[in-house]
Order: C-alpha cells, then sequence, then structure tokens
C-alpha cells in the first residue's frame, strides 16, 4: 500500500497494532488463568490501550499539523513577493510528493518570471533606442517642412502637402512618445510620485488645456464635483491619463457637443468621470478598446494611434485603480475611475 510508504504512518499503524495486541494477549491470559476480579482488569488493560492509541494519534498529527503549518508559511510567504519558497520534503508518502510538485511548480513560476521580466527589459530598452534614434530625424524633418513651407508661400500646392506632413510627423511623435510611456509602465520602472492633490486643480489644468482647441470646434468642458476632494496619485502621471480620455472624448463629439469631467468621493474611493454626449462605442468595441493598437471598423477615426486608452488604463492601474467604460451609440461614452482612498481606510 502507497499509504504505508511514509515511515510515521508505518510507526503509527504498528503502535496502535501492538497497543491492540497486547491488549487482546493479557485479555485472553485473564481469561484463561483465572483471577479474582478479572473484569476490572480487562477494564484497565482496555482504557491503558485507549490511552496509548490516543497519545499516537496526538503525537502524529500534532507533527503533521506543524509540517502543514510550515508549508503553509512558506506559500503564505511566496505569494507575498518572496521567490525563495522550499517546503522540506525529504522524507516518502504522499504529502512529501505534494511538496515536491508544490517546490517544483514554484521553480517553473519563478523561472517564467525571471524570462518575463527580462523580456521586458529588452523591450523596454529596444523600444527606448528606437525612439532616441527616431528623435533627431524627427526634429530634423520638422526644421526640413518648415524651410520648405518658408520658401513655398506662393505655392498653395506644396504648402498643403507641407502641412499634411506635419501632421503625419506629429503622428509619429505621439506613437513613440505613448510607446515609451506604456513601455515603461509594463516593465514597472515609473517610480510614482504620490502625494495628495486636490482633484479640482488637476480638472482645472486639463480643462486649460484643451479650451483653445473646444472652443475652435464649437464645443464645451463642464467640470462638476467638490473642491476639496483629494486623491493620492502621481499628478504628472494623472493628468495624462485624463487628458487622453478628454482628447478621445473631443475627437468622438461633433460641435456643440459637450464633455463633462467629474468627480466625487465616497466611503473609501475617489471616483472620477469623463463623459460625452459624442457618438458613443460600438458593443462590439466595448470589450476590445483598451487593447493597443486597437481599431473599430466602425469608427469614422483615421488619425488615431489606438494607444491612448491603453496608456490611460495603464497608468490606473499603477495607481492601484480601475478603469470602467459605459457607452450607448448615438448617446455618448462614460468612463469611470476608481481610486483607493486612503485616508478613509
Amino acid at each position: 500500500m502507497k499509504l504505508l510508504i511514509n515511515r510515521k504512518i508505518r510507526f503509527l499503524f504498528v503502535g496502535i497494532l501492538s497497543g491492540i495486541m497486547v491488549f487482546i494477549l493479557i485479555s485472553a491470559a485473564l481469561v484463561i488463568f483465572p483471577i479474582r476480579n478479572e473484569a476490572y482488569y480487562i477494564i484497565i488493560c482496555g482504557v491503558c490501550m485507549g490511552v496509548v492509541i490516543l497519545l499516537l494519534c496526538y503525537g502524529y498529527f500534532k507533527e503533521q499539523h506543524k509540517i502543514m503549518e510550515t508549508a503553509i508559511s512558506q506559500i503564505t510567504e511566496y505569494r507575498s513577493g518572496s521567490k525563495n519558497i522550499s517546503i522540506e520534503c525529504n522524507d516518502e508518502g504522499e504529502l512529501y510528493r505534494l511538496f515536491h510538485e508544490v517546490n517544483s511548480l514554484a521553480a517553473i513560476l519563478n523561472a517564467h518570471a525571471e524570462n518575463e521580466k527580462n523580456a521586458k527589459k529588452f523591450l523596454r530598452r529596444t523600444i527606448s533606442d528606437i525612439s532616441h534614434q527616431l528623435k533627431t530625424p524627427l526634429a530634423a524633418l520638422n526644421i526640413y517642412i518648415g524651410l520648405i513651407q518658408d520658401e513655398a508661400k506662393e505655392l498653395p500646392a506644396i504648402q498643403e502637402f507641407s502641412r499634411l506632413s506635419e501632421q503625419e510627423l506629429d503622428r509619429i511623435e505621439t506613437l513613440v512618445q505613448n510607446l515609451l510611456k506604456i513601455t515603461k509602465l509594463d516593465a514597472g520602472t515609473i517610480i510614482l510620485d504620490q502625494s495628495f492633490e486636490n482633484v479640482s486643480g488637476i480638472a482645472d489644468d486639463i480643462k486649460k488645456h484643451f479650451l483653445l482647441r473646444a472652443k475652435q470646434e464649437g464645443k464645451e468642458i463642464h467640470l462638476s464635483g467638490q473642491k476639496e476632494i483629494s486623491l493620492f496619485c502621481d499628478r504628472n502621471w494623472i493628468i495624462e491619463a485624463i487628458s487622453n480620455l478628454v482628447k478621445n472624448a473631443l475627437d468622438h463629439t461633433e460641435r456643440g457637443g459637450m464633455i463633462c469631467i467629474e468627480w466625487q468621493s465616497f466611503t473609501t474611493i475617489v471616483q472620477i468621470t469623463i463623459k460625452d454626449n459624442g457618438s458613443g462605442i460600438h458593443p462590439e468595441d466595448l470589450h476590445h478598446i483598451f487593447k493597443r493598437f486597437y481599431r473599430s471598423r466602425f469608427s469614422k477615426d483615421t488619425q488615431g494611434i489606438g494607444l491612448g486608452l491603453s496608456v490611460t488604463k495603464a497608468i490606473v492601474e499603477t495607481h492601484n485603480g480601475t478603469i470602467e467604460v459605459d457607452s450607448a451609440l448615438g448617446a455618448g461614452t462614460s468612463f469611470i475611475m476608481n481610486f483607493l482612498n486612503p485616508t478613509k481606510l
């Protein structure tokens, strides 16, 4: 039997069997050789046998409990981030086979985590190198286009081509910057400079940034929320996240549209909502909009890169927050961000 492979289980069974055999032999002797009050002696022997068996079982299960507690402690430490899990499994039996498999699984997970970490570092370095290499020619091309525009003021066709070229260069530069941001967020190399920031002040700065564009396009940006609400965050990164959502709302809202930045505080969370009354998101796209480079077949936006929402999601999650989307075609879209409120925990 595989159950008896373990020496401790064998010892327990042998001990119990020995106790029973001794009791049987003593009881038989008392019956064969008449002794006054033998029934009392048999009862006493039975009680002694029961006590011995209970002590053997108590010792065995106490040791098993200690072994399990040690294993649980090791697994808990592993879940908490320690990679040096090593459950002792230098004995035979099913339990130690399980411990061996747990150790093997932890080693495999550590190897995968290390490989993923190295892959992310390589990707980050590669994209960073490519991005830095692109900056110089992009800057040079912008200068050349500016010179061409100055020299071709009387040539409308060249002016138009120069303007379009400038737009495409801006798109490339935006793509490069977003790639740098998202790879840094993925690799976990960004150290957040967090402090309690006034949400009203953040929203006001974002409104000022987009105010000129909104006026040119005949749209309004409305702010709504209590002045005293604060958020524990990295101000620059949160502005980046919300700005991406506001830009996305402006891109998908017609003239006369309204973009609202709303914030409110609940018991344990601070919630920031960006909503518009634009074209909305097709139901087929709702589960994919945070994917990188995702482009909807229903979208009329031909200029988008498909990284803005991915960057926003990564920033929110880096702040241990969540982001959700609610949208209806022709009615508008709402992006809801929830952040833990440390002051209420």
